[in-house]
């Protein structure tokens, strides 16, 4: 599983030019499936984001976590965090999960979320051709593998 973790001041995604989810402050998650993601790798990484100190304190320092400044987060599924360039300069996504186990871990992920924290929880639309929109805070970028 590869997570792109981007702080924001407020994050969107479109479908079809409608707002499917939106937030203020918090993260926008893009997220990759593995065909090897297991529930081990996927609540590793729910508590990983849910607790990464990346929101600055009163002392301007990366001390506070999403959860402690009560932030939102925008959920995207993105497979092409998997693209293989390596050969040629055209993307192979032979190590992408396959949509059917992707969603299903991708839904899980939002459930996940949604069960164990207090977190405001906001997604795209798995497999549909997506806008997204970003203020990023910073910037701060993360990538987070698993």
């Amino acid at each position: 599983m590869k997570v792109v973790v981007q702080r924001v001041s407020r994050a969107s995604v479109k479908v079809n030019n409608k707002i499917t989810g939106e937030i203020g402050k918090g993260l926008l998650l893009l997220v990759g499936i593995h065909p090897n993601d297991s529930q081990k790798e996927l609540e590793w990484m729910c508590r990983k984001i849910a607790k990464l100190r990346i929101f600055e304190d009163e002392n301007e320092k990366m001390n506070l976590s999403v959860t402690d400044v009560d932030g939102g987060l925008l959920v995207v599924s993105q497979f092409t965090l998997y693209g293989n360039v390596k050969k040629g300069t055209r993307p192979s996504f032979i190590e992408a999960a396959k949509p059917d186990k992707a969603e299903k871990v991708y839904n899980d992920m939002v459930t996940y979320f949604k069960k164990h924290t207090n977190l405001k929880i906001k997604t795209g639309i798995f497999g549909a051709m997506m806008n997204v929109s970003l203020i990023n805070d910073g910037p701060v970028t993360i990538i987070l593998e698993k």
